[in-house]
């Protein structure tokens, strides 16, 4: 293993998790940044995996994290605090000689945009860029892990029925893992990616009804997309799926951003970044399908 130099925060969740696994497979040092010295921080550590504890409203103890790093992964969940702990993470990594930091973002961050997590991610963007450490921030599409999420599968697959409410809106989904991988090579290699935005999306640009015709041949079960308002979906997350408010507030957001077109597109940014193409819909649904059988 090689010398500790890379810090990934979101350690134990899909895409930090996932880039750990790829730095590790390329034989780097890594450090963890986790928020409790769990049975996840204990795998980790049996991996290999420098342990540090904290969270992002603590500027102390993510300047102790940095301690000896080159190039720093930060991930904020969708909830409120984004642009303090932007502001701490960027301040630990300058007052620690960083000179790369990758920042998860998202396609729908923008200055206008109506959900606050989207325009707090923007935000958030413009304060590592003020920082002046060299930042590549990624921008994807929806994941492809919306339909394996525990609440999301169970529902698909007891009705057959994908009930989201994206309309007739399209877009190439992308996996946690192939963006753990881009998020990998971005740490491992920075040189040249600073300042950059990427937005990362899977292979193929797909309708619903394709997406759900994709599943039913690789599950062998009639899956149908049966979309639904965003009304109906805003009171099953916050009566059924019990969401918090503001990420119900940024769900109805983007799907009204989704139906705009704002999620579209596909391109090859993770071959290009990776070497290796991104999973198609089908692959992935093959590598998952335990979530549904």
């Amino acid at each position: 293993m090689g010398k500790v130099e890379i810090l990934v925060s979101g350690a134990t969740g899909r895409t930090g998790g996932s880039a750990i696994d790829e730095l590790l497979s390329m034989g780097k040092g890594v450090r963890a940044y986790v928020r409790k010295d769990d049975a996840r921080a204990a795998a980790l550590r049996q991996c290999g995996v420098e342990i540090a504890i904290g969270d992002f409203t603590d500027i102390d103890a993510i300047r102790a994290a940095m301690e000896g790093i080159r190039s720093a992964y930060f991930l904020h969940p969708i909830a409120p605090g984004i642009i303090g702990a932007s502001a701490y993470f960027a301040q630990a990594a300058k007052e620690a000689g960083v000179t790369a930091i990758v920042n998860m973002s998202q396609i729908s961050a923008r200055r206008e945009s109506a959900s606050h997590a989207a325009q707090d991610h923007w935000v958030a963007e413009r304060v590592f860029d003020w920082s002046g450490v060299p930042t590549t921030h990624l921008r994807p599409t929806f994941f492809a892990d919306w339909l394996i999420y525990p609440h999301f599968a169970k529902e698909i697959w007891a009705t057959k029925k994908i009930q989201f409410p994206f309309g007739n809106g399209r877009h190439a989904p992308i996996s946690s893992e192939d963006q753990g991988r881009v998020i990998a090579h971005l740490l491992a290699k920075p040189e040249g990616h600073g300042g950059r935005i990427y937005t990362l999306h899977g292979p193929v640009e797909m309708h619903h009804n394709e997406i759900a015709a994709a599943m039913s041949e690789v599950l062998g079960a009639k899956i149908e997309y049966a979309p639904v308002s965003i009304e109906v979906f805003k009171d099953k997350m916050e009566n059924l799926y019990k969401f918090p408010p503001f990420l119900v507030q940024h769900l109805v957001e983007v799907a009204q951003n989704y139906q705009d077109g704002i999620f579209s597109g596909t391109n090859d940014n993770v071959e290009k970044i990776t070497g290796r193409p991104a999973l198609s819909v089908q692959a992935f649904i093959e590598k998952y399908r335990g979530a549904f059988v």
